[in-house]
């Protein structure tokens, strides 16, 4: 690893954690050449994933478009931003888990939704309205119905 501020090669290894809940490890180091400290972060190389869209392109799976998604649908409602990035993480590794190289946004879309379902029922209904294309009253009250019928049991 070369050192920021001198440019060196050479360094030692500090101290080693875990960091990202596991998913990366950080480093502390220092610099055998000048001696001044720096942070280093280790991320396991995934192999690339691409999402099969709707009418059968395949772009590079970006976990960003599943926070940003997930983000509207907690719009304005008693959610913390950990929790949000904990399901992120939670759905990015349950998609590269199916080590087929490619996923479908309907994949996606569902393993959200059963994400938002646990944590909050009107973010799961926001989601589902746009993710299932909600076109009339009868359909976004026949998921509404299904959810009061959940918690009724």
């Amino acid at each position: 690893m070369r050192c920021q501020y001198c440019s060196c090669t050479d360094s030692k290894v500090i101290d080693s954690r875990p960091a990202d809940d596991g998913n990366s490890i950080r480093r502390r180091r220092e610099c055998l050449n000048c001696g001044k400290r720096f942070t280093t972060y280790e991320k396991v190389e995934l192999n690339p994933l691409f999402v099969v869209k709707k009418d059968g392109r395949r772009e590079l799976f970006d976990s960003q478009k599943i926070k940003t998604g997930i983000m509207h649908a907690c719009d304005k409602l008693p959610v913390r931003m950990q929790e949000i990035e904990d399901m992120v993480s939670r759905v990015e590794q349950k998609c590269y888990s199916t080590m087929e190289g490619e996923i479908s946004t309907e994949q996606i879309g569902d393993l959200v939704m059963a994400e938002l379902r646990a944590l909050n029922d009107v973010a799961y209904v926001r989601f589902a309205a746009v993710y299932r294309k909600f076109t009339d009253l009868g359909t976004f009250m026949k998921e509404l119905q299904k959810l009061v019928d959940e918690h009724q049991v």
